[in-house]
């Protein structure tokens, strides 16, 4: 007697079960995939998490957002087969568990606060901010044609593959709302266009933290500068060249901050802002923002 596979057990049950058995195979293959893509990254990867997860350049982050997206993964089934490994208590298991809780905190927020799937601010004194609403320096963030090699592969990255590395959105999300001032929200409507793995709390919790309008947000007065991060994070520019071809030649030192002879001769956008006075005019719009909140509550008590 000649006995089953476990697919074609399963295949023959769903017949049972269900007219659109087809359907119901694919999302049983999906969620095996996606337990045999946690089991392996549990088993092999997770203990260099928390050294890897910023390096694009590598595999060294999960990459299981996508399952976690459309509900074929739950948190809590990520949670238990980290427990399983044997890797609990140890640095990369914890620093990714860490992640998996922002990613339900983000949840929870949203459903405390229903403003913020309605295109509001957790801040709300910062919709008072002079964002700009710019659509040709927009569109050059989107195309990666700002000038700034990590930002433009981490734009480049998105729009030829649907997936953006953790590190890169930051990166990508504080220079358009820290350096272009461009309103976070057309950036984080974007992402939501492109991204296989868009989920609707966590980006948006994501955009927050970066524009300095969200409930845990980055001080506004810290602001990623994008060529030290490039400098530190793809510290030989493989990540950049493999998205921003043009630079490929470019030696190790010289792709993070092309000069603009460089610049022209590899046919490379120069710079849309200069980062040391873009920054010092985004910090001036929001100090005047917390002295006006100061001000506010002296009128207030008198």
């Amino acid at each position: 007697m000649q006995v089953q596979s476990d697919t074609q057990c399963v295949e023959q049950y769903l017949k049972n079960l269900s007219l659109d058995y087809e359907l119901d195979l694919q999302l049983y293959v999906c969620e095996a995939t996606a337990h045999e893509h946690l089991d392996e990254f549990c088993r092999h990867r997770i203990q260099n998490y928390q050294q890897d997860r910023d390096l694009p350049a590598i595999d060294g982050t999960s990459q299981l957002s996508t399952f976690l997206a459309i509900g074929v993964l739950s948190v809590r089934q990520c949670y238990q087969a980290v427990e399983v490994s044997g890797h609990k208590s140890r640095d990369g298991a914890n620093t990714w568990v860490s992640e998996l809780i922002w990613r339900d905190f983000y949840r929870h927020l949203m459903y405390l606060y229903p403003r913020l799937c309605m295109h509001q601010a957790f801040k709300q004194k910062t919709e008072a901010l002079p964002w700009r609403h710019d659509e040709h320096v927009f569109l050059a963030w989107q195309q990666g044609q700002t000038g700034f090699p990590l930002v433009d592969a981490a734009m480049r990255q998105l729009n030829q593959t649907g997936w953006m590395h953790n590190r890169l959105r930051m990166v990508a999300a504080m220079f358009l709302t820290k350096h272009l001032f461009i309103d976070w929200r057309l950036g984080e409507g974007y992402f939501m266009s492109r991204l296989l793995d868009g989920d609707l709390a966590s980006n948006n919790g994501g955009w927050q933290w970066s524009a300095s309008t969200g409930v845990d947000a980055v001080p506004y007065f810290r602001i990623f500068n994008p060529t030290r991060q490039s400098e530190r994070f793809d510290s030989t520019g493989l990540f950049i060249r493999q998205y921003v071809p043009e630079l490929a030649s470019l030696d190790n030192k010289s792709i993070h901050n092309p000069s603009n002879v460089q610049r022209k001769q590899l046919g490379y956008a120069q710079p849309m802002v200069n980062h040391a006075l873009a920054v010092k005019q985004t910090k001036a719009w929001f100090k005047q923002l917390d002295d006006t909140a100061v001000n506010q509550m002296s009128l207030e008590r008198v």
